[in-house]
């Protein structure tokens, strides 16, 4: 039987503030999982620290909450170790973009097939509102004693930098666009970033929902077309993603920036080097009989021989 919407709730009390912006995110989740029909048992959400952390909590797939920083490597693992299963990142712009900012930069430039949802309310909302990177600087919440002293990070501009081969941003008070965003992010074979504007109702008195509501406009409505059709068209598209991205903050685009199903991902590489990999994966391979380690230690120094050296080395 297919799943329904209520199929994916889970009972764990929601208990984010009220009006809080995640509330938004989870409901288009919801929506999205339904609508691609996927099965929960073939489905991960894998979150960090933070407000966003609490989301696998929330949705009845299968669900790692991981430590600060650390979402997008435990979901490279994952998803490298089974690539049948749908792997899904949440996390704050703070867990992201500041401990986790190279880890978002490796998930780029690998291309791996795996989702990241950035919930970005531009401060540290768990810990009691102060700057994330993306706050610009000089603005200052209520929660900052002082304006804020560095730069802002553009997630957009990263996310292009870094290799991903889908880049969008959604708005957290536009539910269907969202919703839509999430489907296509999911859907695309390679490494995909949403970056979700999402007010935090609590500490940031500045980035509200009548801010957004004033300034954001969708980009497909303006003629924009994201699609990368061959790859001598990559730099030039990349190049005017990058330029609508870098708007001032009297209008603010959403939607699909960039998206390029022409390029090969991870898991392609590693099946032209090891044939078996995607019929063969690490997770479904036999690794004890009994009990009894199936790989020992005279197996193993068969297969390093044979790989990396021409005789058998002396261990």
């Amino acid at each position: 039987m297919a799943p329904s919407l209520a199929d994916y709730k889970t009972d764990v009390w929601v208990d984010w503030c009220p009006g809080c912006g995640d509330f938004g995110i989870l409901a288009a989740m919801y929506k999205a999982l339904a609508e691609l029909q996927l099965k929960p048992e073939k489905t991960v959400i894998v979150s960090g620290i933070g407000c966003s952390g609490k989301i696998p909590h929330f949705v009845r797939v299968n669900g790692v909450h991981a430590i600060h920083g650390r979402a997008i490597p435990f979901a490279m693992g994952i998803k490298l170790a089974n690539p049948d299963l749908t792997v899904i990142v949440n996390g704050g712009d703070g867990d992201l973009l500041g401990i986790g900012a190279g880890h978002l930069v490796a998930l780029g430039r690998r291309n791996l097939d795996i989702t990241v949802i950035l919930h970005d309310n531009r401060v540290y909302g768990l810990t009691k509102g102060q700057a994330s990177p993306t706050l610009e600087k000089n603005l200052r919440p209520k929660a900052l004693p002082k304006p804020n002293i560095q730069d802002s990070i553009n997630p957009i501009a990263l996310a292009l930098a870094s290799g991903f081969t889908f880049v969008a941003r959604g708005y957290t008070m536009m539910l269907d666009h969202l919703k839509e965003l999430l489907k296509a992010a999911i859907s695309h074979r390679g490494a995909a970033l949403i970056d979700v504007l999402q007010p935090c109702v609590t500490y940031n008195d500045i980035h509200t929902a009548e801010y957004y509501r004033e300034r954001v406009y969708r980009i497909e409505d303006e003629g924009w077309d994201p699609v990368v059709r061959n790859p001598v068209e990559r730099q030039e598209k990349m190049l005017e993603a990058l330029k609508i991205s870098m708007e001032d903050e009297v209008r603010i685009p959403i939607g699909i920036f960039y998206q390029d199903s022409t390029k090969d991902t991870l898991e392609d590489r590693i099946a032209r080097r090891l044939p078996s990999y995607l019929i063969n994966p690490p997770a479904v391979q036999k690794i004890e009989d009994d009990g009894r380690p199936i790989l020992t230690w005279e197996i193993f120094r068969k297969i390093f021989a044979a790989h990396f050296v021409e005789s058998e080395p002396s261990l």
